[in-house]
């Protein structure tokens, strides 16, 4: 038990600028939350450009929606649930020192977020295939005006999106990976935390692109 317990201590040294680890602790959380800022300020201009757009083309979103893959968009929004679920979880055990469980439940959620991504590029397939494509709109099942303008919106934060998810999966790993090394206690555990938060965010953000490109 020594070494290991040596190990663990050798990991998690406090910074010389912080004097206390509460004060470590807190400085990293505000700078996580400040940063999940600028993501949600991101994210609410692309909405007002939906809005925006939708104002102006109305019957082009109300088609466009019609036509996207509702089972991709559904399944994907249980999915992304699910693994918020299971990420609060971790969080919780990783918290109590049972990194082992932590680790595992963390590796559920990855796994869950790759079948989200395989399943976005099922939907992408059809949409290539049928000449939605916002660059060389072909597509003719939808052709009031507006149309190709949808399926920019619709890709441009899809996309935007499933590259956060891509960026939270390594997140996770990298915590995963950690917890097998029985890293985090009941004194440390800010990156699961943290790291955490940023997995609720990318799966806030899913939950209002799902109604508003698939159920307007």
């Amino acid at each position: 038990m020594q070494p290991s317990a040596a190990a663990h201590e050798a990991e998690y040294h406090l910074p010389h600028h912080f004097s206390t680890p509460e004060a470590h602790n807190h400085a990293v959380r505000l700078g996580m939350w400040l940063f999940l800022a600028t993501e949600i300020l991101l994210f609410a201009g692309l909405f007002v450009a939906y809005f925006v757009y939708r104002g102006y083309f109305p019957e082009a979103f109300i088609q466009g929606a019609k036509h996207l893959d509702l089972w991709a968009g559904t399944t994907n929004t249980v999915i992304l649930i699910t693994s918020s679920l299971t990420v609060a979880l971790a969080h919780h055990y990783a918290h109590t020192g049972r990194n082992r469980t932590a680790g595992w439940l963390l590796l559920v959620s990855i796994l869950f977020g790759l079948v989200f991504l395989v399943i976005k590029g099922i939907e992408y397939h059809h949409k290539f295939q049928e000449g939605a494509l916002p660059w060389h709109y072909t597509y003719s099942e939808v052709t009031v005006p507006g149309a190709a303008l949808f399926y920019t919106i619709y890709f441009f934060t899809t996309g935007l999106h499933a590259l956060h998810v891509c960026i939270g999966l390594g997140v996770l790993t990298w915590i995963m990976v950690r917890c097998f090394k029985n890293e985090f206690s009941a004194q440390y555990y800010a990156p699961v935390e943290l790291g955490g938060l940023y997995w609720h965010l990318v799966d806030l953000v899913w939950i209002f692109l799902y109604p508003l490109l698939y159920l307007v």
